[in-house]
């Protein structure tokens, strides 16, 4: 093989190359015509690699996350890779079935940073040393072509909210997921402001801002934040009845008054999308303090990403429902054994207090009236303690009759305290209750502190109910 002739076949070809492409697929079709390899150059796009040009194969990788495979190791090392035998590659990505041999190189700008890789694969005996060195030589005379032509080829728009879709579809918080919008927002339109107005049952206000704020972002917020409540709504409502619409006209008009805190903190183009229903969405504003022309198409986009948002908003708070529906009781709505034994995991000792509360008699409510009436006492019960407890107190329904408060206390007297509060509330609701109070010991597990506790409210039934017995320390 002649490789000196292959490296003057490319390279007189790469001048003529009017783009970054089109430079990667005379390298490809080239070098093609010296080897059976199945050849591919994959430059950097955003956190991916991305197969500009290939020959013909039996599978080509599109897109190949920066670490992965022989590629993003090459790519990652900024090193060439020579594997004889790609069995015993523990990074190698199968393309073929019958591929023994891989070559990879990286594509190198001219101050020697890595930009992407030209790999070659066989499947018949070849002497790789050779060709190491000739497609070492090619990748740099590719490199300086591509850098000279502007670079790898940049991610369109739709690209770009294709990636952030799917970040959208795996954020795990409602937080998360706004911040994943809004910055999605701001990089496919291109303008250096977002905002997400969300409605709720208070009226509309302001998503969470992102960790860092740009300027105009800041004074926005700020103006919006200022405005209230009232305003904001008026822009939810005017997104949801025209639909999106975008800049706030041309120098020397006036914007509509809806959007006098946006001109206020200095906005002169705006792209506003409605988010979801109006009752439960809100809109998404995009905003720049430069007079330009947001065209249909950034617009379209916005409406897309905007869409995918309250997909995946609306998804996630409904697993929150689900969620709460399963750690719940369904008939006094109080959370039940699971987030109890959470909770009591976490129990502090000589400050975390367990109230074990039983009602007195509930059996013989439940003979004598059927359990409906019985439901009817629980639920009563129910919201009278929950009642009685203070902020931040926690009360679990874990058995039939049986119920747990979980609350912090500085000494143990303070604990007996609002036990007997609960007992009180009981009694005005007609009902009496016995409860058996105890503090976590040092070392102690949480279902010893349990059982001490059960026990002080045995204690109590023994000697007459409707009672408070403190557990010893």
């Amino acid at each position: 093989m002649d490789h000196q002739r292959v490296i003057r076949d490319v390279t007189v070809r790469l001048p003529m190359a009017s783009t970054a492409p089109e430079a990667c697929r005379w390298t490809v079709t080239a070098l093609s015509r010296y080897t059976p390899a199945t050849i591919s150059v994959l430059l950097q796009d955003h956190d991916r690699l991305r197969c500009v040009a290939a020959t013909g194969a039996w599978q080509v990788f599109a897109t190949v996350p920066s670490k992965t495979g022989i590629v993003g190791r090459v790519y990652a090392t900024g090193t060439a890779a020579v594997v004889p035998d790609v069995t015993v590659d523990p990074d190698y990505l199968p393309v073929r079935p019958d591929v023994t041999a891989e070559l990879c190189v990286p594509v190198l700008d001219p101050a020697g940073r890595a930009i992407g890789v030209l790999d070659l694969q066989w499947s018949a005996p070849v002497d790789l040393d050779p060709w190491r060195e000739t497609a070492q030589r090619l990748a740099a005379r590719l490199g300086a072509r591509i850098v000279a032509l502007g670079g790898p080829p940049a991610e369109t728009r739709s690209e770009k909210l294709l990636r952030h879709v799917a970040s959208l579809t795996s954020a795990p918080t409602e937080w998360e997921l706004l911040g994943v919008a809004v910055h999605a927002a701001r990089e496919v339109s291109t303008l250096s402001t977002a905002v997400l107005l969300i409605t709720d049952p208070e009226g509309a206000r302001l998503a969470p801002p992102p960790p860092v704020l740009g300027e105009l972002e800041t004074r926005v917020r700020a103006e919006l934040s200022e405005a209230g409540a009232a305003a904001l709504g008026r822009m939810v409502r005017r997104a949801h009845r025209y639909g999106a619409g975008y800049t706030l006209g041309e120098t020397g008009h006036p914007p509509t008054e809806d959007y006098r805190p946006l001109t206020r903190a200095g906005v002169r183009t705006l792209v506003a999308v409605p988010v979801g229903p109006q009752d439960a969405g809100g809109v998404l504003l995009v905003a720049d303090e430069r007079l330009l022309r947001p065209d249909p198409t950034m617009v379209s986009l916005m409406e897309l990403l905007a869409g995918q948002a309250w997909t995946s908003l609306d998804r996630l708070r409904t697993l929150d429902q689900l969620r709460e529906q399963a750690s719940s009781d369904p008939l006094t709505g109080l959370r039940h054994t699971g987030p109890f034994g959470q909770r009591i995991a976490a129990a502090t000792p000589g400050r975390t207090a367990l109230l074990a509360i039983d009602v007195d008699g509930f059996k013989t409510v439940n003979d004598t009236y059927g359990h409906q009436a019985g439901d009817r006492v629980l639920v009563g019960l129910a919201r009278a303690l929950e009642g009685a407890l203070r902020h931040g107190d926690e009360l679990y329904r874990i058995g039939g009759d049986e119920f747990v408060a979980v609350i912090e206390v500085s000494r143990p007297e303070e604990a007996v305290r609002i036990a007997e509060r609960l007992a009180e509330a009981a009694r005005r609701t007609g009902r009496t209750i016995s409860v058996g109070v105890a503090l976590p010991r040092p070392g102690e597990s949480p279902d010893r502190t349990l059982r001490r506790a059960d026990q002080a409210l045995y204690a109590v039934k023994r000697h007459g109910r409707d009672g408070v017995h403190l557990a010893a320390a």
